[in-house]
């Protein structure tokens, strides 16, 4: 079965301010494709998509009450998993520069930096970089 596009959406903009939250109907075109990717809980979702031998996260949303708890590590952990017995070798992510959580997730889960997009997010209250990140996949 899959998430409710309104859930998404509502937990998404729980989880964002900066960049701006997606609305429900981003969130049903992209669960409307082949490619996608989503691993659910009530509260948080990470969602992606893979494509040959390379995934994508696209982002990962946890309800402020539940944060702290490991529930990003273990979404981001079934992402992982899923991704790779769908045949990616390779999973890349975008995060923001200034968030120091995500960035600390990131690097337990062994993510190292291979590039960088200046002032990619420009919604906040000062313009921030993107780090991309990426790491092999078994």
């Amino acid at each position: 079965m899959s998430p409710n596009p309104a859930d998404l959406a509502r937990l998404h903009g729980q989880a964002f301010l900066h960049p701006r939250p997606w609305s429900e109907a981003e969130f049903r075109a992209l669960l409307a494709r082949a490619d996608t990717l989503t691993i659910a809980a009530p509260e948080g979702f990470a969602i992606g998509r893979v494509t040959l031998d390379e995934a994508e996260l696209l982002t990962i949303a946890v309800a402020p009450d539940a944060r702290r708890k490991g529930l990003g590590r273990s979404l981001l952990g079934q992402f992982l998993a899923t991704a790779a017995t769908r045949g990616a070798r390779t999973v890349f992510l975008e995060v923001d520069s200034l968030n120091t959580p995500a960035r600390a997730l990131y690097q337990a889960m062994g993510f190292t930096q291979v590039g960088l997009r200046r002032n990619y997010y420009r919604e906040g209250p000062e313009p921030s970089d993107a780090l991309v990140l990426s790491r092999p996949l078994p």
